[in-house]
């Protein structure tokens, strides 16, 4: 069986084939949506999972189903699929300059400021340049730059990443206060972050937002006090929900001002502690070719406040 799993090729049809199988559920319609017949797919798809020497679909009248080990390999195809796409994308602009498709990650909370100021930048000065956007979480979109899948990624404070990537700050932000529009603060021109000492926060959730939810737990223990949650959110707009429902406060990077939220106001913080700052990274590998260079040089330019 060793030898049967080493000689298997996992080609990009191959792995297209298996992903149409898997999507349609059904050998004539994955067929058909091939431009193929039957057989020669059923064989294919024989073929793999001989080769692996797993069953990768449980055959039914109806059609077909994934084994446990088939919804794992169609995560994995599709990821081997996507970096074989970004390789090609890559050898093609260095061999033939500033043209072709670059993969850009990026998490949810640069996505208003920062990246539309990317886009335009690049539509004027590497027009030869098509953009793909892919949104995620820091630790997923760290591991996609290192297997090749993306090109670049742009990160908030990203925990530690690993030794073969090479990271860039390109922009520092301050944590604001974010208050319901009806709260007593919030017309404040700036308060202490004691002074919240005694309300109910809504906290970024440490397994989706670890970086954040790091910050305001350190941020307030320098001023004096642990944070009462009344509640956890994984993402913005639950953050932003909780505040414009005037059930609790947040603290927040000042510039997600820029969602415009007619409930919420943003007040600024008074003091000079680090954990009132927060950093933005672009995470690339170390041979980056020169569109990725490129790009770099435009965050630098065009997107730091």
């Amino acid at each position: 069986m060793g030898d049967m799993i080493d000689d298997i090729q996992l080609t990009k049809r191959l792995l297209e084939q298996f992903l149409a199988v898997a999507d349609e559920r059904h050998f004539g319609r994955a067929a058909e949506r091939l431009s193929m017949s039957q057989p020669p797919l059923s064989q294919s798809i024989q073929r793999l999972e001989r080769g692996l020497g797993v069953r990768l679909f449980e055959r039914g009248p109806g059609g077909v189903s994934l084994t446990p080990a088939g919804e794992t390999f169609t995560a994995d195809a599709q990821r081997l699929l996507a970096a074989q796409s970004a390789a090609i994308e890559r050898v093609r602009r260095v061999a033939g300059g500033l043209a072709g498709d670059v993969r850009v990650g990026y998490v949810s909370i640069l996505s208003h400021h920062y990246l539309p100021r990317l886009l335009r930048a690049a539509a004027e000065e590497l027009p030869g340049l098509r953009i793909h956007l892919h949104q995620d979480s820091p630790a997923a979109l760290a591991e996609m730059v290192r297997s090749g899948t993306l090109d670049l990624g742009f990160l908030r404070d990203p925990s530690p990443l690993s030794a073969d990537l090479v990271t860039r700050d390109f922009a520092v932000e301050r944590i604001a206060a974010a208050v319901p529009r009806g709260h007593p603060l919030a017309g404040a021109d700036m308060i202490s972050l004691g002074d919240l000492r005694d309300e109910d926060f809504v906290l970024p959730d440490a397994t989706a937002l670890p970086a954040l939810a790091h910050q305001v737990q350190l941020a307030c223990h320098e001023a004096g006090f642990i944070p009462r949650s009344r509640a956890v959110s994984d993402d913005l707009t639950g953050l932003f929900s909780y505040v414009a429902s005037g059930l609790c406060v947040s603290l927040l990077p000042e510039r997600l001002r820029d969602f415009q939220v007619p409930e919420v106001a943003f007040v600024p913080l008074s003091g000079s502690s680090a954990y009132l700052e927060t950093t933005l990274v672009a995470v690339h590998r170390p041979e980056a070719d020169a569109a990725v260079l490129r790009l770099l040089d435009l965050i630098t330019r065009h997107m730091t406040p």
